[in-house]
């Protein structure tokens, strides 16, 4: 519901068509009549053989274009302006992804980059692990990771590529003031050597518990959260 209804709110997304319950329309019905929608009437068995028994769709089915690819330029100047920069290496869970894009919402992200190959689509099951995110933090496909860092770093992003072993930690390793981007390989792998190599350089979130490791979008989100708080932004 909550993709659903971001998507209907966010004047850059193209609707086609929309299938809805009663009840699910009943709760959309703003959204709807400012776009000059009327929703399909759809039961939930409808919506079922159309998304797949196992999708969990609240009632709420969209269709529509995907959004608008920014440009690595774009993000660099969102980075310019205070918003950190996601990146991530070959991450292709979409459930991640999609918590990350979450995450990235609530802390003001400036978007997101991620390999145009070896990453989930932006599809519905992203834009429901999401939860709105997709339609608030720009995703920018990268052809080319390393060049896209190094490009970053040409700009004057300051780029750090989280790694459990490193020996500087994120708290020690964070900039003040300067833009920042944060660098993310997929769970089991992580980063890749030459895409870690490009990073300005390599840190780790501090753990004490009794395990060492974190979810790939629980570690996106802690990082966020410390780049809000030393910027004077978080709680």
């Amino acid at each position: 519901m909550h993709a659903v209804e971001a998507a209907l709110n966010n004047p850059a997304r193209t609707i086609l068509s929309a299938r809805m319950t009663d009840n699910a329309a009943r709760k959309l019905d703003g959204p709807l009549r400012q776009r000059g929608l009327e929703a399909v009437p759809a039961t939930p068995r409808d919506l079922d053989r159309l998304l797949g028994s196992d999708t969990v769709h609240q009632g709420a089915l969209l269709v529509c274009e995907p959004l608008c690819e920014p440009s690595l330029e774009d993000l660099i100047i969102a980075a310019g302006e205070g918003r950190p920069l996601v990146v991530l290496d070959q991450v292709t869970d979409p459930h991640n992804v999609g918590a990350i894009l979450r995450s990235g919402a609530v802390f003001g992200c400036g978007g997101l980059i991620m390999t145009r190959r070896h990453s989930p689509p932006l599809s519905g099951v992203m834009a429901k692990s999401a939860s709105g995110g997709l339609e608030h933090v720009p995703v920018h496909l990268a052809t080319n990771l390393a060049r896209a860092v190094a490009e970053l770093k040409e700009a004057g992003v300051h780029t750090i590529g989280l790694e459990g072993t490193a020996p500087v930690s994120l708290h020690e390793g964070l900039p003040d003031d300067a833009p920042v981007a944060i660098v993310l390989g997929a769970e089991g792998k992580g980063l890749r050597q030459l895409t870690a190599e490009t990073c300005d350089k390599l840190c780790r979130i501090e753990t004490t518990g009794a395990l060492a490791s974190l979810n790939v979008s629980n570690a996106a989100a802690i990082a966020l959260h410390l780049i809000s708080i030393r910027r004077g932004r978080g709680p």
